[in-house]
């Protein structure tokens, strides 16, 4: 959704190839935004036994308006947050910070790094954060979570809790994986979990998966066993990385290029590039259910034009020839220079 709302600021080639990544072949943006609008209608409230939030936001430098058909684009479709922000103001990435703890509750505390490196480049955040908790249909019984070992691609084993369960799951696999369905609240969302029967199965199987294959592990689903028991460990994941060298091979690497992107529908300028999109999520599984937050982060940045150096806090000189490295005079200005 962060990508999806920087594509309407997108033009040309770099819309082409935003499209292409994001797998909108051939659509226009109307029909992608409704596809955007069409899937937040679906997912906000559908279970009432589920806590599931999505929020949205954009910070524009207070220097620059973004235009009016993108700000429309981001209010209607994704309901974005569309606010202006000074980012050469030091407490700018608290603010932003701040928006992504109210969202995620509390689960991921930063997405902005305080301070801003070169915070006069920096034009625009474009942020998506979700937030899902869970109970399980049928929870698991902690008096049953116990001890066992995790057997490891190497041989190894180290020790982990297990819950244990009865029944409340659907199940099915191939002669290479096992897959079982978790249901939470109602049963509209679930976790499915692709069990490789060999320990080494798991690099093959992430290189190997596709949406074919995906829908085929779905689709063999069989009904729920009332019989059968499921040993699923306790977790605690969190993940966070930049996403750009995925995304260029991808082929979205021209929105990432200075010289070439195209983000002219953002304020009317070729200006602006993706300088970086970021990536957090926690997850957390026990035996009443899941608690799950993620942050998706899309900074536009200006290309900037000579530096400006200012020398306006305290600084160290050195008067010297330079043939020889002689030091003639040196000095350390700690206070307000008097004017000569």
């Amino acid at each position: 959704m962060a990508l999806g709302m920087t594509m309407n600021g997108a033009d040309g080639s770099t819309f082409d190839a935003m499209r292409r990544t994001l797998r909108f072949d051939g659509l226009p943006q109307e029909e992608i935004n409704a596809a955007y609008r069409g899937l937040l209608d679906l997912l906000v409230d559908l279970d009432p036994r589920v806590t599931f939030q999505v929020a949205n936001s954009v910070w524009h430098t207070d220097r620059l308006t973004p235009l009016r058909p993108f700000v429309e684009a981001v209010r209607e479709s994704f309901d974005a947050q569309v606010e202006p922000i000074d980012f050469l103001d030091p407490g700018a990435p608290s603010v932003i910070n701040r928006w992504v703890r109210q969202r995620t509750r509390d689960r991921i505390d930063e997405i902005v790094p305080d301070p801003l490196m070169n915070p006069d480049q920096v034009v625009m955040y474009l942020l998506n954060a979700i937030y899902f908790n869970g109970d399980w249909t049928d929870r698991f019984d902690r008096a049953e979570t116990r001890d066992g070992d995790f057997h490891l691609a190497d041989g190894s084993t180290a020790p982990v809790r297990y819950m244990h369960r009865t029944g409340g799951f659907r199940m099915g696999g191939t002669a290479d994986y096992t897959v079982v369905d978790l249901p939470y609240g109602g049963k509209a969302f679930s976790m499915t979990v692709v069990v490789p029967r060999d320990p080494t199965g798991l690099i093959p199987l992430v290189r190997e998966m596709d949406e074919n294959r995906w829908n085929r592990l779905v689709e063999g689903l069989g009904a729920e066993h009332p019989d059968a028991g499921l040993v699923l460990p306790r977790f605690t994941l969190e993940w966070e990385s930049a996403l750009n060298r995925a995304l260029d091979a991808l082929g979205m690497e021209v929105a990432f290029d200075p010289r070439e992107a195209d983000f002219s529908r953002l304020f009317g300028d070729r200006g602006p590039f993706i300088s970086q999109v970021k990536q957090k999520t926690f997850v957390r599984v026990d035996e009443e259910g899941t608690e799950a937050a993620a942050v998706t982060s899309v900074e536009m940045r200006a290309v900037s034009g000579p530096p400006t150096i200012r020398v306006d806090r305290p600084f160290f000189f050195a008067i010297r020839e330079g043939l020889s490295g002689t030091i003639l005079f040196m000095g350390a200005i700690s206070e307000a220079p008097e004017d000569p």
